[in-house]
């Protein structure tokens, strides 16, 4: 039988380019992995646990470009929007979904429920409804939380104004993680003999209006890690610092911004948390049986030039004491 040049020459031709094409595969390290991030909202603190998640998969040799491709969908801070990043994934089907905040864990936990969900920046996971308990979850869901010490945090404000009567309070009653940490301030003003006066928003634009509202009946403003007040923070200090009003935080990237103090979580590394956490399922763990970690060694942050310009004496215990001091 006579061999047919075209038909070989077709095949060889073939053949070379089905090696060229796993060559290049090989050579340029396509992607094994696909990652769904959904942010909330944009922030400090937010940004910070995102990178501190893809250093730490890095870490494990899960690096973006080599051998996994993260795709980041951020929700400017609209409900509507992240429920369509989540139906997007869902179709999408990648190997993981990141949840950065209470609103994008409960729209992703909501509708993927065969993908592997990490969460972080989520306050109360139980609360929330996105875990059975934080030690078994349960589900396709695992994470971290960044429960803040509230009442400790409130004590700062006491060391700073020893005769402190009145303390406002600005958050999203909308943000389940806000409500939890509003419910746990009142119980330590309740303690302390101190008023609290909640200013409440339900977005951004409502801000300034809120702070305006309460600037001239508190001592001081504490701000809880709430995504639509934390963004919008520098609307907050517009109204506070001329009127010489100190502005408490609950995480680093606030006092950093121009609040005073905290003592705090830093996001940064409880992304990193997360990280790890991400590559013991890329590796076959199963997220129900991880239980929900907490961020590791809260830090005291200080702002001095805060402080100077409110005319705002800073206790010598928190001089001694503070891990990070902002000048």
């Amino acid at each position: 039988m006579k061999k047919n040049f075209f038909t070989d020459f077709n095949f060889k031709i073939i053949s070379l380019m089905i090696m060229t094409v796993l060559i290049f595969t090989i050579s340029t390290g396509a992607a094994e992995y696909e990652i769904g991030i959904s942010q909330f909202v944009e922030h400090p603190a937010l940004d910070s646990a995102r990178e501190g998640f893809i250093d730490a998969l890095a870490e494990e040799d899960f690096v973006e470009g080599k051998n996994i491709e993260i795709t980041l969908q951020n929700a400017q801070a609209d409900m509507a929007t992240a429920q369509s990043i989540a139906q997007r994934f869902k179709q999408q089907r990648p190997d993981l979904v990141l949840a950065i905040t209470t609103q994008s864990a409960q729209t992703a936990v909501n509708v993927i429920k065969d993908i592997p969900i990490l969460i972080t920046a989520v306050t109360d996971p139980v609360v929330a409804g996105l875990v059975d308990s934080m030690e078994k979850p349960g589900g396709n869901v695992t994470g971290t939380t960044d429960m803040n010490p509230v009442a400790k945090q409130l004590d700062l404000v006491k060391q700073f104004i020893p005769n402190v009567k009145d303390i406002g309070i600005l958050y999203n009653p909308g943000e389940v993680n806000s409500v939890v940490q509003v419910e746990i301030a009142k119980e330590k003003a309740e303690e302390m003999g101190v008023k609290l006066h909640e200013g409440t928003v339900t977005n951004s634009s409502e801000v300034s209006l809120a702070a305006s509202a309460l600037v001239d009946k508190v001592d001081a403003i504490y701000v809880p890690t709430d995504n639509i007040i934390v963004s919008a923070l520098p609307a907050v200090l517009n109204i506070t610092n001329p009127k010489k009003i100190p502005v408490f935080a609950s995480e680093n990237g606030q006092v950093k911004q121009g609040a005073v103090a905290t003592l705090g979580i830093d996001y940064y590394m409880l992304g990193r948390q997360t990280g790890k956490m991400a590559a013991r399922v890329l590796n076959g763990e199963k997220p129900a049986d991880m239980s929900i970690e907490g961020a590791e060694n809260p830090k005291l942050y200080l702002n001095k030039t805060a402080c100077s310009n409110l005319g705002l004496e800073i206790p010598e215990e928190i001089l001694e004491k503070a891990d990070v001091i902002y000048e």
